[in-house]
């Protein structure tokens, strides 16, 4: 059984008031190239931040072989990290910078004097010790004879090798590397993604690596954590990662993916594009689903022999592939392959059952806590909508006076009435006009589903509420954008008294 070196446990991070890790808990195996991944502001820097120690968890605790080192300094933590900015020190040599550390490190020595007994003793370690530990490192990282170097001769690509020489060099138990390649160009990232992984296999440590780069991730990781939002999405290995995404969002961020709505229609039978597919996972007849097909594995071939037939309307050639779009009916599939098509050829599709990955929608309605104000409209996500508030007293009607009256006669004041509020996924639209919605908001995710696109439009006030809908407009990431929802799609339910004490 793997021993874990680093385990977190319900870690929760705010800054001041705001959430930046929610409930985060995994284990990190002994010896394990593990990667962070995620967008921009997703907790991952963080997180990765949390176990060195320059950040304290909220709540939680971070555990190293089974100790809560939660509180631990970073200097008392057996761990160094790499930055993206290498923070190389200008004025001083390849090996000074890296023997930097060891010159300011104790260790403990036994000795025994002339009566048998032995004690410790606290020392620095000798030049010539200091020299080998250098000599050591720089061979590691391909680096040998430029111990007199001057930093500011040396590449990008040195710079960082230089960087990971003076981390390595501590002997630490786990290397932390947060976006260590980010500065580098292209052809040099990749070359170094091959070595950094060749490093990791001669050292045997722990690596733990913050990266929002897939590609990366999937080349380098043993073990890949997705994360969104503060949240953890899935825990996997790469290729669990990208051939069984667990939601969207990784099908999404996770290389390039065809993503649709279907409906389960029989056993390991799923509809959607308008066709039935076989399929391997199992879910219940009539269960909605996400369904995920690669590009990659669409085949192509005559009319006459497809499941799908559509037309071409768009050939793009990648290097080693050509993506091919194809217009089936009102859906666009995405195709990778080595042959080629003519624009506006008409073409067949076939999808193998393990080609195609269903999830369960993370998504089906949006639902919220409401309160009913003195005009007889509804207060919840941040803002405020007109309603039909009859609707929770079946029977009912408006007076004059804009009191209910109840199907008995009764007269109702519903101010501050408390409500479940729930709005359906195509009832929702935005604008650009501030003005137009009961609230505005910041569109924070975009995915295509193949005929519409799915939004979320996160509120900017106290609740920070996420609307979640289906739109045929495509909009750009972090538009600030006003909430509209028709009045008669707003459903409302009071709630229970059970609910109230929950």
């Amino acid at each position: 059984m793997a021993e874990h070196i680093i385990e977190l446990q319900n870690v929760t991070k705010y800054y001041d008031d705001n959430l930046v890790i929610d409930n985060v808990s995994f284990y990190v195996n002994k010896g394990e190239f593990i990667t962070f991944l995620g967008p921009s502001g997703c907790g991952k820097t963080t997180t990765l931040r949390m176990i060195a120690g320059f950040d304290l968890p909220s709540s939680g605790k971070i555990l190293l072989n089974g100790q809560d080192i939660s509180l631990l300094p970073p200097n008392r933590r057996p761990v160094n990290t790499v930055f993206q900015r290498y923070a190389l020190f200008p004025h001083l040599n390849v090996f000074e910078n890296i023997a930097f550390g060891l010159k300011c490190k104790k260790i403990s020595n036994t000795y025994e004097n002339e009566k048998g007994e032995r004690y410790t003793k606290k020392e620095r370690l000798s030049k010539k010790e200091i020299s080998e530990k250098v000599k050591k490192a720089l061979e590691i990282v391909d680096l040998e004879g430029f111990e007199k170097r001057s930093i500011s001769t040396l590449s990008g690509g040195q710079q960082q090798r230089v960087a990971i020489a003076r981390a390595i060099v501590n002997e630490p138990e786990i290397l932390l590397l947060d976006e260590p390649l980010g500065a580098l160009d292209l052809k040099m990232r990749k070359e170094m993604q091959i070595e950094l992984k060749e490093m990791h296999r001669r050292l045997g440590i722990t690596f733990i690596y913050v990266t929002h780069d897939q590609e990366e991730a999937l080349t380098m990781s043993d073990t890949i954590i997705v994360m969104a939002d503060g949240v953890v999405q899935q825990i996997g290995t790469p290729t669990k990662i990208y051939n069984e995404p667990a939601n969207t969002f990784v099908a999404d961020f996770i290389g390039e993916s065809n993503i649709f709505s279907g409906t389960v229609v029989g056993d390991k039978k799923v509809k959607f594009c308008g066709k039935t597919f076989d399929c391997l996972d199992e879910f219940e007849k009539g269960e909605p689903a996400d369904v995920v097909v690669r590009p990659e594995d669409i085949l192509m071939t005559s009319p006459d022999r497809g499941t799908l037939v559509g037309e071409v309307i768009s050939v793009v050639f990648k290097g080693i592939h050509y993506e091919i779009t194809a217009q089936v009916g009102k859906y666009e599939l995405v195709i990778n392959s080595t042959e080629s098509r003519r624009l506006g050829e008409t073409i067949g599709m076939n999808i193998s059952p393990d080609g195609i990955h269903l999830m369960k929608p993370k998504y089906t309605t949006n639902i919220f806590d409401g309160v009913i104000t003195k005009r007889n409209t509804v207060r919840f996500a941040d803002g405020e909508f007109e309603c039909d508030v009859t609707q929770l007293y079946p029977g009912s009607h408006l007076d004059e006076e804009e009191y209910l009256i109840t199907a008995a006669g009764e007269k109702i004041d519903l101010t501050d009435t408390e409500v479940k509020v729930e709005v359906g996924l195509h009832d929702i639209s935005i604008s650009d006009d501030a003005e137009a919605g009961g609230t505005t908001g910041r569109i924070i995710s975009i995915i295509y589903k193949g005929d519409h696109y799915r939004l979320i439009v996160r509120t900017e006030g106290e609740d920070n509420e996420d609307f979640v809908f289906a739109t045929d407009d495509l909009w750009n990431e972090n538009d600030l954008v006003s909430v509209i929802i028709p009045k008669e799609k707003i459903k409302l339910t009071l709630k229970h008294t059970e609910e109230k004490k929950r």
